[in-house]
């Protein structure tokens, strides 16, 4: 039986007493106003927190205790910038050396000549500590002119941590002109179960190699081989040298003592393994053979190196004969 029409009714005007809820968008002009008011208002709150956090970090540097003032520089150091640094430079002279040592990692985000003109006197600094961590912290700046005074600091300083920091530092600036010095590193003959030795020559390989891989891509990657992927996963960069040693003689002689290293059955394996990485990125065709009798070394990583190394050297080969066959 059907409803009357009376029973409709109310149906009807329960319908019409419903409002309409539909969601209403705002024109687009409202829109971008908002955006540009909370845009300015989060640069405001940054701006505000940033001052009141300058304010503290100064006032915590000048009067805090050691803890409170390496917990200070360890934060100044993580905002990475030239405003945050200029806040630690009065640490480089505090009476604590855990704190003179924590600020010269602070500075490191000024402009590189100023950076390096206020770390240089603390490579003379008293205690051991403060001169490491400021050799380390020279070779974050990357400053070529710090070069001759790392050699100095790795020639005169008694400590081999000392020594150490400089050789790394070395490396990290990238500048081909410390090459020759840190080829004469491994020219000398390994010290058997000499754990120093052992590091400095260690870091001496890599440092050429890394000099080499700035040279050629602009920066370091740290993690060789690349996380040991499968090789259809390995892309690598093309250099901005195809022929490097041709550009830089110093690379040869290099190259020579990297391949001896790396034949020496006295050489200790981290030595090795960083001798490969660095004929790697020095790319030169007679690295080819001693990299191959290296692919079944007894020692997985070194063997996953040579692997890496050799498909550097293929790659840039591949481009080479490239370049060859377009100039004809």
């Amino acid at each position: 039986m059907g409803k009357s029409p009376a029973a409709k009714r109310p149906t009807r005007r329960v319908r019409k007493s419903i409002p309409d809820c539909r969601f209403q968008i705002p024109h687009l002009h409202h829109l971008f106003w908002c955006f540009i008011f909370l845009c300015a208002l989060c640069v405001f709150a940054g701006n505000t927190f940033a001052q009141t956090n300058f304010e503290t970090f100064t006032e915590i540097i000048k009067n805090g205790n050691t803890e409170q003032k390496r917990d200070a520089l360890y934060q100044i150091r993580n905002l990475e910038t030239e405003s945050a640094s200029r806040i630690a430079i009065p640490a480089l002279k505090d009476s604590s050396e855990i704190v003179r040592a924590t600020a010269a990692f602070s500075v490191i985000y000024l402009p590189k000549d100023e950076a390096l003109q206020i770390l240089l006197p603390l490579l003379s600094d008293k205690k051991e500590l403060v001169r490491r961590e400021t050799a380390y912290a020279i070779g974050k700046v990357r400053n070529p002119q710090a070069i001759t005074r790392l050699i100095q600091v790795f020639q005169k300083d008694k400590s081999n941590e000392v020594k150490n920091a400089a050789v790394v530092a070395l490396g990290e600036i990238g500048d081909v002109s410390a090459v020759d010095f840190l080829t004469r590193i491994l020219q000398k003959k390994p010290k058997k179960e000499d754990k120093a030795d052992d590091f400095m020559r260690r870091s001496a390989a890599r440092a050429i190699g890394e000099i080499a891989q700035i040279i050629q891509k602009g920066k370091i990657e740290v993690i060789t081989p690349k996380d040991f992927l499968p090789d259809k996963f390995v892309l690598f960069t093309p250099p901005n040298f195809l022929y490097l040693s041709r550009s830089f003689p110093i690379f040869i002689n290099a190259n020579t003592i990297l391949i001896q290293t790396l034949q020496n059955p006295r050489e200790s394996l981290n030595t090795k393994r960083e001798a490969a990485f660095a004929l790697g990125e020095i790319s030169e065709k007679s690295a080819i053979a001693v990299l191959q009798v290296n692919l079944s070394s007894e020692n997985y990583y070194l063997a996953e190196i040579a692997k890496e190394s050799l498909r550097k050297i293929q790659f840039v080969q591949i481009l080479q004969q490239k370049a060859e066959t377009r100039a004809k």
